[in-house]
């Protein structure tokens, strides 16, 4: 179980709102957050059948792809990672450590990884890796549903809350909270999702599809598109000045491409009177503090800005 923890700023005073961040990326020091519960009963049901390795897609830099290959590790899995974009990458921040933990990397070119969906290229990775159980880009399928739920069932016994608010990219967290919401409590709760990334309106039905039957019944949800902040990946730096200084007033790291976001999303519909006055709002830390390293290597980032960089803990 992750912590509770209650956050102040300026803000938050000044429109009487209540506001505690669920710190998931603290659940392992790398394999946190949302990554941790998506890949929890996926490689729970790969254990029970026969197959012979794992299967995943992902960009250069994912957090999934580097969650997954420690988690593949631990559980002494043999795992491909299907990766989007040149062979020159694999000697990046976090296909470097993909590969020292046991990873295979497969690079496709973008036109191919585009494909990552049909079942005529799944069919084609079936013939190349037979017998590797096949877990969609970001985590989310119906496995990743259950474990995020879990972080519903925790709240019940921390504090009493209006809203849970989240980043989004594949859909999985939002669906898996949605579920967990309406199994877990009587009363529905706002589930706010904040997309990362443009033109996400399709992430609503992508997040329907993942509902469960009582998820489907949950109808106090939203996904929220319009801070997209130029869209996946990107940031500007006055964003990122604006991220620096809630963490050193908070002392959590939240990084600009998933967690950063969701923060400069509740600054901003704060200011816009959104928030009910006392309203209590929980936001969902989902990890990904591994992405700081590769933003930093490719000089994106100072890594004087992020002194709380967490160190990849080599096993």
């Amino acid at each position: 179980m992750s912590i509770l923890q209650k956050i102040k700023h300026p803000l938050f005073e000044k429109y009487n709102l209540d506001v505690r961040v669920k710190r998931d990326d603290l659940l392992h020091d790398i394999i946190s957050g949302n990554k941790w519960r998506k890949l929890k009963y996926n490689l729970a049901q790969l254990k029970k059948s026969n197959y012979q390795g794992a299967l995943t897609f992902g960009g250069s830099y994912s957090n999934h792809i580097h969650a997954f290959a420690y988690a593949c590790k631990q559980e002494n899995i043999p795992c491909i990672g299907v990766i989007r974009g040149e062979s020159d990458y694999a000697n990046n921040f976090t296909l470097t450590w993909a590969r020292h933990w046991g990873m295979q990397c497969h690079f496709v070119d973008r036109k191919t990884y585009r494909r990552r969906f049909e079942t005529n290229f799944i069919d084609e990775l079936k013939e190349i890796y037979p017998q590797h159980f096949i877990i969609p880009e970001g985590g989310s399928n119906s496995l990743a549903i259950p474990g995020v739920a879990e972080v519903l069932t925790e709240l019940q016994s921390q504090a009493d809350f209006d809203t849970l608010i989240t980043p989004v990219g594949s859909g999985g967290t939002l669906a898996g909270l949605i579920c967990g919401d309406s199994v877990a409590n009587s009363k529905q709760h706002k589930i706010l999702g904040i997309a990362v990334l443009k033109q996400a309106e399709y992430l609503i039905d992508e997040v329907k599809c993942l509902l469960t039957p009582e998820g489907l019944t949950h109808k106090n949800w939203e996904l929220l598109t319009r801070f997209h902040r130029g869209g996946y990946g990107k940031f500007s730096a006055a964003d990122v000045e604006r991220i620096i200084a809630f963490n050193e007033q908070t002392g959590i790291t939240f990084e600009p491409v998933y967690s950063g976001k969701m923060i400069l999303a509740l600054l901003d519909l704060i200011s816009q009177g959104y928030f009910k006055p006392y309203e209590r709002i929980v936001l969902l830390h989902t990890g990904g503090l591994q992405g700081l390293g590769g933003m930093i290597e490719q000089g994106r980032l100072s890594a004087k800005d992020w002194p709380s960089l967490p160190n990849t803990v080599e096993d």
